[in-house]
């Protein structure tokens, strides 16, 4: 998968999912998607790395760290926690979609009760 189509099936798989936000807080490169105040889903706005960065249970961020060469440990965030992904091989539309989905839901869970959108 291209570096763009990762970052559209990102951004795409993102704002599908109940209640969440987008900006630039940090930078005008760095698109920063929210659920609640927290983030799940950073994409990298920089054309010579096309990355999205999400949250990540530790053990399974390892196993993808190790199972496909352009998932590194997370780009500016704490690495056991979150996986940074880039276009290459097995780098599918389905892995991407998943990989966000995992990390909203990781990001809802640790949201009070009262402040966890609907469902999904």
């Amino acid at each position: 998968m291209a570096g763009d189509r990762l970052q559209d099936t990102a951004r795409h798989a993102a704002l599908a999912l109940p209640g969440t936000d987008h900006g630039y807080p940090f930078t005008k490169d760095l698109d920063v998607y929210k659920v609640g105040g927290k983030v799940f889903l950073i994409v990298t706005d920089d054309p010579d790395e096309q990355i999205i960065t999400v949250k990540c249970e530790p053990e399974h961020a390892r196993a993808q760290v190790r199972g496909y060469v352009s998932i590194t440990p997370g780009r500016y965030l704490d690495k056991r926690h979150w996986i940074s992904l880039g276009p290459g091989p097995g780098i599918t539309k389905r892995l991407v979609t998943n990989a966000v989905e995992d990390s909203y839901d990781l990001a809802v869970e640790r949201l009070p009760g009262r402040d966890r959108p609907r469902t999904r």
